[in-house]
């Protein structure tokens, strides 16, 4: 067997240590520097404290062996100098402390601008994003208002020259052309995507329906309108919340507001919610969110609301 090693131990002065003391030095750090300064002085040990205030063992406290003076009373080593010292000592030791807290509070400070920044900007680009969305939904009310006008205008036109052909009168000599309004919607239908295109006037063509069906209650159909807008909105704006993308079948509420309707479910099914297994709920799957179709709907919708021509000019077509 290998002999056990000896651990270490260092021999200081009692008398001296108890000067570093009440000095305010740990003890600890006081064997160290008496040991190190080879148990001379006060002065020496305070210089060793001095220059080895960092040393990573500093405050570990080391097995001592203490030599305690059987002498007559000696005159304190504490000098002047020593105590300058020693404040110099504690001082550096404040400063040191106040430096590392005012560089965490800088971390720190750094940290909450970095926070505000990208808040500010998260905030940002949501109104910006909203904004875009309101501007294109004013749009579309505007278009829908502009073509619900010429139309009007055109029907107008069609039956001013049937009265006069009714009366014998002369009618012009150039026919009816449709007005530029009109042809340039048209060229816009014409330049959009086949499927959306289909789709929209499908809607359109459910929205119609259930107007009419129900031209007697307009406060039945507004409601209906405004339930729809609700529905389409709530997936458009957070398409990720499950509970947007689910509907009861057998709600009471829903019933009485759309499910009851001649075209309401219809037109949540061309928005993209579909019947689940058991025909208990419509739910509209994540992956089918289409943000385009969805804003034409929204569009759509709240024509049928603000709109009083809304439908009016499909219906007369088909009388």
């Amino acid at each position: 067997m290998q002999p056990q090693e000896e651990i270490p131990f260092m021999e200081v002065k009692m008398k001296l240590l108890g000067e570093l003391e009440s000095l305010g030095f740990p003890r600890a750090r006081a064997v160290r520097a008496l040991h190190h300064s080879g148990n001379s002085t006060v002065e020496a040990a305070v210089n060793w404290l001095i220059d080895h205030e960092n040393d990573a063992e500093i405050d570990q406290m080391p097995l001592v062996a203490i030599d305690v003076d059987i002498e007559s009373p000696q005159p304190s080593d504490i000098t002047e100098a020593i105590k300058i010292k020693e404040q110099e000592l504690r001082n550096r030791v404040r400063l040191n402390k106040h430096e590392e807290e005012k560089k965490r509070e800088r971390e720190r400070e750094k940290e909450r601008i970095q926070a505000g920044k990208k808040l500010l900007e998260a905030r940002r680009i949501a109104e910006e994003n909203e904004r875009q969305r309101v501007l294109a939904l004013r749009k579309a009310e505007k278009e829908e208002e502009k073509r619900a006008r010429e139309k009007v205008l055109q029907k107008l036109t069609v039956d001013k020259l049937e009265r006069k052909r009714g009366l014998g009168l002369p009618l012009e000599s150039q026919a009816v052309k449709p007005s530029v309004p009109v042809m340039q919607e048209k060229k816009l239908q014409n330049s959009l995507p086949v499927k959306s295109v289909k789709k929209a006037d499908r809607m359109r063509e459910c929205l119609r329906s259930l107007k009419h069906a129900h031209k007697d209650d307009n406060a039945r159909v507004k409601r209906a309108f405004q339930t729809l807008l609700i529905y389409v909105g709530n997936v458009a704006r957070s398409p990720d919340e499950e509970k947007f993308r689910k509907i009861r079948l057998s709600n009471p509420k829903f019933q009485e507001r759309v499910g009851s309707l001649k075209g309401g479910i219809e037109f949540l099914e061309l928005c993209g919610f579909e019947r689940s297994e058991g025909n208990d709920y419509l739910v509209f799957p994540r992956d089918k969110v289409d943000m385009e179709l969805l804003n034409s709907a929204g569009s759509l919708l709240k024509s049928a609301i603000t709109n009083p021509y809304f439908g009016l000019l499909e219906h007369k077509s088909e009388d």
